[in-house]
């Protein structure tokens, strides 16, 4: 998909909005998992996710390339349409979203501050996607899918970051939404000859990537109700799964619960929140625990966009009274 230079060269790209994010390996985490545990921090971009980076690739290539484009448009649960939006305002370039009805209050707000035109439509992501491709054919628009060469470039500029600085990882786990990130992994290790086993992480309610993983052919799900809505796909990419089925060792599912759990573990060890998506990677380390006894673990965290709303309900309402020594 793409070389090391021109991998290089998009972080170069990045890096003239944002500064590389941090890794750290925090004690208290890697005593919990009996591990070092390393964590890349992507909570701590300008959007508080790893997908800015996508959205600042895609655009810049499009603004050298097709600089008279009208506008874009696409479909999001969030983080996505904030990318878009972020990098659309650096060059003046309109942007409409599409996120269905029900979707998280904060990051809908998040992305109209950054510029978007926001619609909701539709009862889950993907029937806001198909809205936003009828609406870009009928307005001439730029439709922007969720999985792209150039996103998986842009977002492929963290694992760079974090490959280079920890490059002697045993195993990373990556959570699997529409697969930018978890190819960016794969694709950035290839490129640095490492030999970092991969670990895509999915939610139990939206299986769509495992099952497909699997089954060895795609595998369209009926629902995602996960309440962590940066996996919450029932639809894979086809090029996403080529790239994960030659470049990850497995998929593992994780419950909302255990989700909850990590987000919880999160905030007890490192003091940092992360969204749904954003805690899955550390939920599938916990659930692995017994088998990584004295290994170099990465967890990606993604995002840190979860609305106070929802963390009230689904993560502190099940918090266990003993209090913070029993997360």
């Amino acid at each position: 998909m793409f070389d090391l230079s021109q991998l290089e060269a998009a972080h170069a790209v990045v890096g003239a909005a944002m500064p590389p994010t941090p890794a750290y390996a925090w004690p208290l985490l890697s005593q919990r998992l009996g591990a070092t545990v390393v964590v890349k921090h992507e909570n701590h971009t300008p959007i508080g996710a790893f997908k800015v980076r996508g959205g600042l690739v895609y655009v810049d290539r499009l603004k050298r390339e097709r600089p008279n484009t009208a506008g874009l448009i696409s479909a999001t649960r969030g983080n996505h349409g904030q990318s878009l939006a972020f990098a659309a305002s650096r060059y003046g370039m309109p942007v409409t979203i599409y996120v269905p009805h029900g979707n998280s209050v904060e990051k809908n707000r998040a992305m109209r501050a950054f510029g978007a035109n926001l619609i909701e439509y539709g009862e889950d992501f993907q029937a806001a996607r198909e809205q936003a491709e009828r609406h870009a054919q009928r307005d001439g628009l730029e439709f922007v899918p969720s999985f792209h060469p150039d996103l998986v470039l842009g977002v492929a500029t963290y694992a760079l970051e974090l490959l280079r600085h920890a490059p002697d990882l045993d195993i990373l786990y990556v959570p699997i939404g529409q697969g930018s990130g978890i190819c960016g992994c794969i694709l950035a290790r290839d490129l640095l000859g490492l030999t970092t086993e991969i670990v895509g992480v999915q939610s139990t309610e939206a299986p769509s990537y495992a099952l497909s993983f699997a089954a060895g052919t795609l595998v369209i799900t009926e629902t995602s109700n996960t309440r962590a809505d940066g996996m919450a796909t029932r639809v894979p990419d086809a090029d996403a799964l080529a790239i994960i089925r030659k470049g990850a060792s497995r998929i593992l599912q994780v419950s909302d619960d255990e989700i909850a759990a990590a987000i919880r573990a999160y905030w007890t060890d490192t003091h940092n929140v992360p969204e749904g998506a954003g805690a899955a990677a550390l939920a599938a380390a916990l659930q692995e625990k017994p088998r990584l006894g004295g290994r170099r673990v990465g967890v990606i965290l993604s995002g840190g966009n979860i609305d106070f709303d929802l963390f009230k309900r689904w993560v502190m309402a099940d918090a266990p009274a003993q209090g913070a020594r029993a997360w």
